[in-house]
């Protein structure tokens, strides 16, 4: 897998955490920092540990993904996807907007809801014998950054970008998807 690909996995995987993050910035009435990088840093860290526990799940049934690894990859991040585009197209309202509060609890939920997508792509990382240290800390940062702004932009504009973000993510994904299953 390319760093490229990479990337452009890393981004699509944020998009959840982006909208969740632009949700969080709405309920501030001033931009809080402290709030922004507890907020910003539970996503990266759930999307970073997400794909090593689907590596290792991956792991176990390594001969067979090998075997279908380009068909698992198109399944999966079509799959993503489209649940993506799908929970966008069927949610007109959004979430649910309210005072901003740093939950702890409420931020775990919310990691690991965004963040199970993130388990799926482990598995391919394992059928295409990727470096699981570099793209999980790829993935984590990637989230981290998009996170942080989505907070920013959340916290300044509204929810304008919000389900635009997640369906342009879901479209990445299948793509993606698409590319590895003709190449």
């Amino acid at each position: 897998m390319s760093i490229t690909e990479l990337i452009l996995i890393s981004l699509g995987l944020a998009m959840d955490a982006f909208s969740v993050s632009v949700c969080k910035g709405l309920s501030m009435k001033k931009i809080d920092c402290k709030g922004t990088v507890v907020t910003a840093l539970f996503f990266g860290v759930f999307q970073a540990i997400m794909p090593m526990i689907g590596f290792f799940l991956g792991n176990r049934f390594s001969t067979f993904i090998s075997a279908y690894s380009r068909i698992i990859t198109f399944v999966l991040l079509g799959f993503i996807g489209g649940k993506m585009i799908y929970e966008v197209l069927k949610n007109e309202n959004g979430f649910e907007i309210t005072e901003y509060r740093l939950d702890f609890r409420e931020l775990t939920l919310l990691a690991v809801a965004t963040s199970i997508d993130a388990l799926a792509v482990g598995i391919i990382f394992t059928a295409h014998q990727s470096n699981l240290l570099f793209s999980a800390v790829i993935i984590g940062a990637i989230t981290f950054a998009v996170c942080l702004a989505g907070v920013a932009i959340g916290n300044r504009f509204g929810s304008k970008y919000e389900k635009k973000a997640e369906f342009a993510g879901g479209i990445v994904l299948i793509l993606i998807g698409i590319k590895f299953l003709i190449s």
